[in-house]
């Protein structure tokens, strides 16, 4: 993902409707922003009547719009929460719509001088304040810059859970806490000492994910070992999508299920779910 397509996804989400047109707002995940951006941008070349606002702020925030009657869909990249569970249960219903892993990302230099995969007890100790330099992973000598993000986002919850063992874990070794995944590629891939949580498609050549070690063998987040479930820190990312919605809502997601709408998630970097 690079910098000019995130702010286009941004320009889309500050439009506003026309007169008399008939609109869908969707709110939430910054993982499925450049997803439901580019699909909403190719679904409107076949109806340009239909004006599609998408707005960020991550996975909470989309859940708590459709409790509040303030979206037409909500994007979540993590499973709602108990409480959430419970308000969402007579009101909306979760749609996957792409598979997802969150890599465990660190910069170039950091792959380039040997470390290659970490296991999650030292990814978790890394997280915890415990472990605090490269050199006692097989890096270089340098003080580890730990990268969290806002607890509110669900590539957070994704990762405290398969890390830390609880989505809502403290993370007291963490320096800096990010909100969207722009913002931490964009600090991982300036710095020589981070390490950080990020949704696979936002990986590029300045920004590498390290291996998770289970059983002696690194697993990467590919493909196969996302959509298998082999690599430990997946997820699937869905919309929330209100029982009672317009055709307009029913026809863009039928749209996101179909083949074209698949084809999309593929190309923005995410795995289809059909």
């Amino acid at each position: 993902m690079n910098k000019l397509f995130f702010l286009a996804v941004l320009l889309i989400g500050m439009v506003f409707p026309a007169a008399g047109k008939e609109s869908i707002r969707i709110v939430g995940s910054s993982t499925l922003l450049p997803l439901i951006s580019e699909a909403a941008r190719r679904y409107r070349q076949t109806h340009p009547d239909l004006e599609i606002l998408i707005s960020g702020g991550g996975s909470g925030v989309g859940i708590a719009a459709i409790l509040q009657n303030s979206a037409d869909l909500g994007m979540t990249s993590r499973l709602p929460t108990a409480t959430e569970q419970v308000q969402l249960k007579t009101r909306a219903k979760l749609i996957p719509i792409a598979y997802d892993g969150v890599a465990v990302a660190v910069s170039k230099a950091i792959v380039s001088h040997g470390v290659k995969a970490l296991s999650l007890a030292q990814i978790a100790a890394i997280y915890r304040g415990q472990l605090r330099n490269w050199k006692k992973v097989g890096g270089p000598d340098a003080q580890i810059l730990v990268i969290d993000k806002e607890s509110g986002r669900g590539t957070r919850h994704v990762f405290a859970q398969a890390v830390l063992g609880n989505p809502h874990a403290r993370a007291p070794g963490a320096a800096i806490v990010t909100g969207s995944n722009n913002e931490e590629q964009a600090i991982i891939a300036r710095s020589d000492q981070a390490i950080g949580m990020l949704s696979h498609a936002w990986l590029n050549d300045k920004v590498r994910p390290l291996g998770v070690m289970i059983n002696g063998q690194a697993i990467m987040p590919t493909t196969e070992n996302i959509r298998n479930g082999r690599y430990p820190i997946h997820r699937k990312l869905s919309l929330i999508v209100p029982n009672h919605h317009s055709p307009a809502v029913g026809n863009f997601i039928a749209f996101l299920l179909s083949k074209s709408g698949q084809d999309v998630v593929e190309q923005v970097g995410y795995i289809p779910i059909r």
